[in-house]
């Protein structure tokens, strides 16, 4: 069994409250569940309302699958327009 957990930090500069950034996360957590079957939750910078950082969880058999989906995720946001990228970082257990 691997678990691969992914953190990543956004800045989402047009959120002008805490609703607007949660309608953003909200919006992430929602389309990645969907579209890789993984677990998203917002892990800290829970009342920054321009910063966000969620974590992503996968579990699955093979280490390589695992982290090519968890890449996958990462150009995912680096695409999504209403937040930017700032740091993320990968770790297979």
């Amino acid at each position: 069994m691997v678990v691969g957990v992914l953190r990543v930090r956004l800045a989402i500069y047009e959120a002008l409250s805490l609703k607007d950034k949660r309608r953003v996360t909200r919006s992430l957590k929602d389309r990645l569940g969907a579209r890789y079957n993984v677990s998203v939750a917002e892990v800290d910078d829970l009342d920054h309302r321009q910063a966000a950082t969620l974590g992503v969880a996968m579990v699955a058999n093979d280490a390589h699958f695992v982290r090519s989906a968890l890449d996958k995720i990462v150009e995912d946001f680096k695409r999504y327009p209403n937040a930017s990228l700032v740091e993320y970082d990968i770790e297979l257990l």
